[in-house]
């Protein structure tokens, strides 16, 4: 074990932010932590992070926090570069410090071994290449180049100093280097919140070979099922822990709660059953025994608390257009998108009641399409035109950062002068702004409080096209499936960016994929999608086979022919390569060999080498033998 949380509570200013936090890390935990926006999820990874302390608790109950042995914990808030100037090439490479250091001192090992081959440098070379080997040390090139990539850098933009990066672009890479840092615990807090989704899908991949803990905070449904075997929920200040990934959590915790409501209603209902026993019985004298007996019971009974109910609190609208519109929405012909220079171009006819989600790699246009089409951003060609009667309501990502002095009420009605204020109160009610929230200046909110606060104006005004930009970067789990219900209701046309998979498979009944090469609608939706990307994946070997079942076509006589040479090949060549691993053994065990240690380098390399022609031989020659009885 690793690390251990025991009846942990975190206070910030005197409040209590966490309750009641049970928590453990083993040295392969796969852990998620999920609950809704404000339970204190990112609380918990920075009181791992040694960033908070837990609060010493004046009862008896016992509570501790304990990290064993020198366990390094990683978390981005964490992550700073001590040199602006280095490229990024470099500062990547600087998560590699230990393997770095190592290839150096084996270089220089090797060095003194060919100046000197003595046994004591003979030794020492093969300790620190041993070690060189055991901490991947010929992959790790590989490796963070593929990461690089991957996350969006080009070839060229790995040779520029890190000051020339964009905030976003930075912390991208902080994050890159984190994560190939490879702390013992990695702490994630929703690491794919800006990544597209082929980032998300290597980050996966990542995850899931990583040889040590990590613990993430994340709302990406899909990510979590593809990534996690254990979930701790944080609700009502305390941690609950499940085995499984998120779609499994989801089952177990309403099972967990049907057996504990059961449990509660029987074992209320037994100590009612008791209590009218006694009542009755206990004036009676022949009774009264039974009645001390029942009373007994009863005081033995440990009572069991109801449980608490699940934190569902969420946003809602009766939300249909004031007018449905025309059937034509928006048609959209040979229009380039970009800035300097075009980065994709795009056909498209929308529909009523389209849903349509685009997705696609960063720095493609997705959101530059949006945004032109918005009459943000002046096309560099083509067309574009809304039919008549289009209403729009329009969501792009600088609504989470969207900054006011006046309150949220105050902010409300400035947009919807006719309302009063108890309808403006009741429209807000309805996203989860009552009381003394309405009071609060819009500075003051979350970028989650901010999403919906956009969102409840956009849906006041009763749109019949929504265009969206990344509407669900800072909601919880709730808030998204609450979105999913309404978009889907949605009687009204949507066309929206995410990179929220799961999020897109449930609303979308059409998916617009941008790739470097095109742009592409897929009519049937992401699963279509999805089928279409494993075509492509295949293709190389569908051809491939398509080729060899070209040169099939010939006679029975010539095809058993031409697996019996095949078979003849196969054992001639297995023979070979036998007598010559039987003489590089026979070498090897030679005694003049035994302290030549590039000798014994060179005949290991060759005899490996050998062992795998040899293993590929007998494996054409099974394949060859299994053709041939088929043709008898």
């Amino acid at each position: 074990m690793q690390l251990k949380i025991q009846n942990g509570v975190v206070e910030l200013s005197g409040t209590p932010i966490l309750k009641s936090i049970n928590f453990e890390v083993n040295d392969n935990s796969r852990i998620a932590v999920v609950g809704r926006n404000g339970c204190g999820k990112t609380t918990l990874l920075k009181l791992i992070a040694g960033e908070y302390s837990i609060v010493k608790l004046s009862s008896d109950t016992e509570s501790f926090f304990t990290l064993s042995g020198n366990a390094k914990i990683g978390m981005l808030s964490q992550m700073t570069f001590e040199d602006d100037s280095v490229t990024l090439l470099d500062e990547i490479r600087s998560a590699y410090s230990d393997i770095l250091s190592l290839k150096e001192k084996t270089d220089y090992a090797l060095k003194q071994m060919e100046e000197n081959p003595s046994e004591e440098n003979i030794k020492r070379y093969t300790t620190l290449l041993d070690t060189f080997n055991n901490s991947e040390g010929f992959y790790f090139e590989k490796e963070y180049e593929q990461a690089i990539k991957q996350f969006g850098f080009s070839e060229e933009e790995k040779h520029r100093p890190l000051y020339e990066f964009s905030g976003g672009q930075r912390t991208k890479i902080a994050f890159l280097k984190l994560l190939l840092s490879k702390p013992d615990i990695l702490l994630l807090d929703e690491p794919t919140n800006h990544l597209d989704i082929q980032a998300t899908e290597w980050l996966e991949e990542y995850l899931r070979n990583y040889k040590k803990a990590f613990v993430v905070v994340s709302h990406d449904r899909m990510f979590l099922d593809n990534t996690v075997n254990t979930v701790y929920e944080i609700e009502h200040g305390k941690t609950h822990k499940y085995v499984g990934n998120y779609s499994e959590f989801t089952v177990l915790k309403k099972q967990l709660r049907e057996q504990q409501q059961k449990e509660y209603e029987a074992q209320k209902k037994e100590i009612e059953r008791l209590n009218e026993l006694v009542i009755r019985f206990k004036y009676k004298p022949t009774k009264a025994a039974m009645a001390q007996s029942k009373l007994k019971q009863i005081e033995h009974i440990i009572p069991l608390e109801a449980p608490e109910s699940y934190d569902l609190k969420t946003f809602k609208a009766d939300f249909e257009p004031i007018d449905i519109g025309v059937k034509d929405v928006l048609f959209v012909d040979d229009l380039k998108v970009g800035f300097d220079k075009v980065l994709s171009v795009i056909n498209l006819d929308i529909k009523r009641g389209d849903k349509i989600g685009i997705i696609g790699g960063n720095g493609l246009g997705k959101s530059t399409f949006i945004r032109t089409i918005m009459g943000e951003i002046k096309a560099l060609g083509g067309d574009f035109r809304f039919a008549p009667r289009v209403t729009v309501g329009y969501f792009d990502q600088q609504m989470a950062q969207y900054s006011s002095k006046n309150t949220v009420l105050a902010d409300f009605m400035i947009e919807f002068p006719e309302l009063t204020e108890g309808e403006a109160r009741s429209a807000l009610g309805a996203f989860r702004f009552s009381g003394e929230e309405v009071f609060k200046t819009v500075d003051m909110l979350s970028g989650g409080e901010r999403v919906r606060l956009a969102l409840c104006k956009i849906f006041k005004k009763r749109p019949n096209f929504l265009i969206l930009d990344e509407p669900t970067n800072h909601m919880d789990i709730v808030g998204k499936e609450t979105l999913e219900e309404m978009l889907s209701e949605f009687s009204g046309t949507v066309l929206f960016v995410s990179h929220d998979r799961y999020f897109i498979k449930k609303v979308a009944n059409s998916v617009l994929s941008f790739t470097e090469n095109e742009v592409t609608l897929y009519r049937y939706g992401y699963e279509e999608y999805l089928e279409k990307q494993r075509n492509i994946s295949a293709e190389p070997e569908v051809k491939e086979k398509a080729i060899k079942e070209k040169k099939s076509y010939t006679t029975p006589l010539k095809e058993r022919s031409k697996a019996e040479r095949a078979v003849k090949k196969a054992e001639e060549k297995i023979s070979e390569l036998e007598e010559k691993i039987q003489n590089i053994q026979n070498e090897l065990e030679m005694e003049e060999n035994l302290s030549d240690y590039i000798k014994l380098a060179e005949l290991q390399e060759s005899l490996t080498e050998l062992e795998q022609e040899l293993e590929k031989t007998m494996e054409d020659w099974e394949t060859a033998s299994q053709k041939l009885l088929e043709l008898e």
